[in-house]
């Protein structure tokens, strides 16, 4: 555990002090794309964050490489030199979309090729446990296709996702988390060893996102961008296809005692088929309404809009960190509810926990359309939206309510959505053209809009 951990602390250091660097290189380069219809954000903000968590896999790996324990992953395993080869085409491919805008066609032909690549070092799907059959060892045919749809499923799940600030890189950390914590058990549990892979690709992906969430919290300083939404889809989609495929269930030699026994006992070994679903549960649903409902306007499944499931959040009334807390909460409920059913399966209070925990998720997500209003009282510590509204004042009101009013407007001003500001474009006298939450002016090297 503590080789683990010092992998994702390095990994999380590395993405960390990088990020700072690679945002000023993404200024110069200009990957600051205008501001779409769909974008959330206001102000031209520099993509390319996924240049440096592609480095801190790089180094994570290197010193798991080193450790002397985590070492025999590399010497029993081809599986993380696959994983590196599969991640370094993805990332290429998501920067220079990040840069020259790729058409959609490309980028999947590209998924599909760095799918490929790993299947053909070994990271592939070799048998399926199927309940009510047992294992069922697959053909190579039918062990690549499974894994590419996998892949390429789950690197566009994480990529729709990635609509708010931090949304992508917090879903996906708990979603590694949860995993990490599910391969150590076969691993150290079970004592097997082929699902150390997938736990060192768990470890390091979290480390990846740890280190890249504090330049991408709200206001965002640095998108990832599609080099980096590919890449953490790509390294999660992998550690699933280890511990799936890769991982015998006949070693765990679960299939002893009565009927019922076996059920239960069972369901480490069915967790690898969910697991994966339940990890990109929302995005996953993200992307197949994306899909519906795009198909049915007669639109391209690839053209972008307004109807994800964080922009829906917004137009009920949350606020953007709201939003990105309420996509966390059901994220890590489905995850870790997943990971507690199987380590015990036949607990009542983990079914009753999940569904008291939905109830309150229910609760926050609807909280907009009951808003409270604090008493008299109250109103002093309580923000200006749950106080109440004062009535207007009389028509012979003294002077003092000129003021009141001037508040008034200013407030439904700030209530106004504001024009985003294109790049380069000054804001007025002293505000030049900004980036993010940056204070940078316009200079002749960062392209006009």
């Amino acid at each position: 555990m503590r080789e683990y951990l010092l992998t994702l602390c390095v990994t999380a250091a590395v993405t960390y002090l990088l990020t700072g660097p690679v945002r000023k290189f993404a200024i110069v380069a200009g990957a600051m794309p205008e501001i779409r219809a769909r974008d959330v954000h206001r102000e031209p903000t520099p993509r390319l964050g996924g240049i440096a968590m592609f480095f801190g896999l790089c180094a994570g790996l290197l010193v798991a490489d080193h450790l002397a324990n985590l070492n025999q992953v590399f010497e029993k395993s081809n599986e993380p030199r696959a994983l590196l080869s599969g991640a370094a085409l993805i990332w290429l491919i998501g920067v220079l979309d990040d840069k020259f805008e790729i058409d959609a066609l490309i980028k999947l032909g590209a998924q599909m090729i760095a799918a490929g690549v790993m299947v053909m070092q070994g990271l592939t799907i070799l048998w399926l446990p199927i309940p009510g059959v047992g294992t069922v060892a697959l053909t190579q045919w039918q062990g690549t296709l499974l894994t590419v749809a996998l892949v390429v499923i789950t690197i566009n799940a994480v990529n729709f996702v990635d609509g708010l600030d931090g949304l992508a890189a917090g879903m996906v950390c708990i979603a590694s988390a949860a995993f990490f914590m599910y391969a150590y058990r076969i691993w150290y549990s079970y004592g097997i060893e082929a699902a150390a892979p997938a736990t060192l690709f768990a470890a390091v992906l979290m480390g990846m996102c740890v280190g890249f969430l504090p330049h991408n919290m709200h206001p965002a300083r640095i998108f990832m961008g599609d080099s980096g939404s590919m890449l953490i889809g790509l390294v999660l989609a992998a550690g699933a296809i280890s511990v799936t495929g890769q991982v015998d269930p006949d070693v765990m030699k679960l299939f002893s005692g009565s009927e019922r026994n076996a059920v239960h006992q069972m369901v480490p070994v069915y967790i690898p088929l969910l697991m994966p679903l339940t990890i990109i549960a929302i995005p996953a649903a993200d992307l197949i309404l994306a899909i519906v409902r795009r198909t049915w306007r007669g639109q391209s499944p690839f053209a972008a809009d307004r109807g994800h499931l964080h922009h829906r959040l917004l137009e009920i009334g949350h606020s953007h960190s709201r939003a990105v807390l309420i996509m966390y909460f059901w994220s890590a409920l489905i995850a870790f509810g997943a990971l507690a059913y199987s380590v015990n399966s036949a607990s009542m209070w983990i079914v009753l926990g999940v569904v008291g925990l939905s109830a309150v998720g229910l609760v926050l997500l609807l909280l907009p359309r009951f808003t409270p209003r604090a008493p008299r009282w109250a109103e002093a510590f309580v923000p200006p939206r749950y106080r109440r509204r004062r009535a207007a004042p009389a028509p012979g009101a003294a002077e003092g309510a000129g003021s009141a009013e001037n508040a008034a407007s200013a407030e439904a001003a700030d209530d106004e959505p504001r024009a985003p500001v294109p790049v380069g474009v000054s804001g007025g006298p002293g505000a030049p053209g900004v980036n993010g939450a940056t204070a940078l002016g316009a200079r002749s090297r960062v392209p006009r809009g």
